[in-house]
């Protein structure tokens, strides 16, 4: 390991990342800092969104090109649609307004785009930026005074989530439910159609603001449920230890549920986003990504 790694070895530890996954800096993160420097012009910022299905391993590979593309000199600013929720109560106030289902954070609709409009903005002018925060734990906002600042304007935005790129459906595909959820709670379509509604419009102005997209591609959508139940109970284990309280950890049920929410959309992303995104890395069960080459 160069010198200017030396981080590799904290970062791992801190995310709880086994020692195999300095390959996947070196062979597979590595070529794409390389290839996202050369994107990006002196003097104009270069957005670079990142998506895939939940605990795909996106976040942990936005934070991995944000360390080498800061080893070039540049600067960098991280955001997540996550980071942009609404607030439990704007999304109580949308759930009594529009459907219950919109009381639970994810699905288009459930987020801020004029704040990330007002983010994105702002990382191309000069001055300090802060940059939002959602605490999962809490369900709402983290304060503003406690938003973590990036000096604008920046090289590079990182900007990753798990629909990003995503488009609207037609209304024909949105008649047959796809999961028990969809039939038994939104029997009349109204949840989904607001979601595709809400993506159709405001939600595909925001993305078009991305200049290329990476696409991170799961085997299947019962992959991401494993990946996700998985998820769910190393956190559990680690608050075990710790002896911290369970918050909002979901036990396997909770899980399965909770990710029919997202099912519709992963499974139309996995179908057309390929042909759309810059690049697709397209991921094993294990999230091992298979060969792949950079686009021009």
């Amino acid at each position: 390991m160069s010198p200017a790694r030396a981080w590799v070895a904290g970062f791992l530890a801190a995310e709880r990342l086994p020692p195999a996954y300095e390959a996947v800096i070196e062979h597979v993160a590595a070529p794409l800092a390389e290839w996202a420097a050369s994107q990006a012009v002196s003097g104009i910022t270069f957005r670079l969104g990142l998506c895939g299905p939940q605990a795909s391993g996106k976040s942990t590979l936005t934070a991995v090109l944000a360390r080498l593309l800061t080893e070039r000199g540049l600067t960098v600013a991280v955001l997540s649609l996550d980071d942009l929720y609404l607030s439990r109560s704007a999304r109580s106030e949308l759930a009594a307004a529009v459907h219950p289902l919109l009381r639970t954070r994810g699905p288009p609709g459930t987020h801020d785009l004029d704040l990330g409009h007002a983010v994105f903005d702002q990382l191309q002018q000069s001055g300090p930026v802060p940059l939002p925060r959602f605490s999962k734990a809490q369900d709402d906002p983290v304060p503003r005074a406690d938003w973590p600042t990036v000096q604008g304007p920046v090289d590079v935005v990182l900007f990753e989530g798990w629909c990003v790129g995503a488009q609207a459906q037609s209304p024909e595909a949105l008649l047959p439910p796809v999961n028990r959820l969809e039939a038994d709670e939104d029997p009349d379509g109204v949840w989904r159609d607001y979601v595709n509604r809400q993506l159709a419009g405001a939600y595909q102005g925001f993305f078009w603001r991305l200049d290329r997209l990476i696409y991170l591609r799961p085997p299947s959508f019962e992959v991401v449920l494993s990946w996700r139940e998985e998820q769910e109970a190393k956190l559990r284990r680690r608050l075990a230890q710790t002896g911290e309280s369970a918050g909002q950890v979901m036990d396997a049920p909770a899980v399965a549920r909770f990710i029919q929410h997202y099912e519709r959309l992963t499974r139309a992303m996995m179908a057309d986003l390929p042909a759309r995104a810059d690049l697709t890395l397209q991921l094993d069960a294990a999230r091992r990504i298979e060969p792949f080459s950079l686009p021009r």
